[in-house]
């Protein structure tokens, strides 16, 4: 497969709405580079053409009338492994762009995205086919790689060490120089993050969470 200026890209259309697939061709057929050799509206459809066409990229829609998109496509990238897959999907959340990127497509695209995002998205599936490529990759990293769990602020740490110390609120007060009624608006902050009433549920709750570990004499 190659990306030179002067060779043709061939394109399989996998959507199972025919004004879709419509609008998909007319996008490819105003560029150059493309060329449309098939469409099909089903999974079975789908690896039958791309059987017989070869096609350079292939455009899948992820919900289809006998099955998912994500199995055809890892099912073409078993298959075809030169190929590039650019899926196309109406419900474009964490879940579906992972799994495509674990499928072994090249780009993930939402339906609602300006046609010339889906021709960009199937150029760079053709000149790189395992290199995987979404608009929100990286936030949707960030976010799976988020720890679970409450974040406490450093300050919420600190306060939260010093609750499991058995300091008052006007020792903890004096401790962070900061006064009476900052200390419990923190207290109350932590409270309302670990979902706790009191000193004794934050502590617990806190421990059962990995952010504090356990004493060997817990002062509840």
């Amino acid at each position: 497969m190659t990306t030179d200026e002067n060779t043709v890209t061939t394109v399989l259309l996998v959507d199972d709405h025919e004004l879709i697939r419509q609008g998909l061709r007319h996008a490819f057929e105003r560029d150059p580079q493309f060329r449309v050799v098939a469409e099909a509206g089903s999974v079975a459809e789908a690896l039958s053409q791309a059987d017989e066409t070869k096609p350079d990229v292939v455009i899948m829609d992820l919900r289809l009338p006998d099955g998912s998109g994500l199995d055809a496509t890892r099912k073409l990238r078993s298959a075809m492994p030169s190929v590039g897959i650019v899926v196309l999907t109406m419900y474009a959340g964490d879940e579906q762009l992972f799994g495509a990127l674990e499928a072994g497509a090249s780009a993930f695209v939402p339906k609602n995205a300006p046609s010339d995002e889906v021709v960009a998205a199937a150029r760079h599936a053709a000149s790189a086919p395992t290199a995987f490529t979404a608009s929100d990759l990286a936030e949707a990293m960030k976010r799976r790689l988020a720890p679970t769990g409450p974040q406490l602020s450093p300050r919420e740490g600190q306060v939260l060490q010093l609750l499991a110390d058995g300091m008052s609120v006007a020792g903890i007060a004096k401790h962070l120089y900061v006064s009476e009624s900052t200390a419990k608006t923190h207290i109350s902050k932590l409270y309302e993050k670990l979902g706790a009433g009191n000193r004794a549920q934050a502590l617990m709750t806190a421990l059962r969470l990995g952010l504090l570990e356990a004493p060997n004499s817990p002062r509840f």
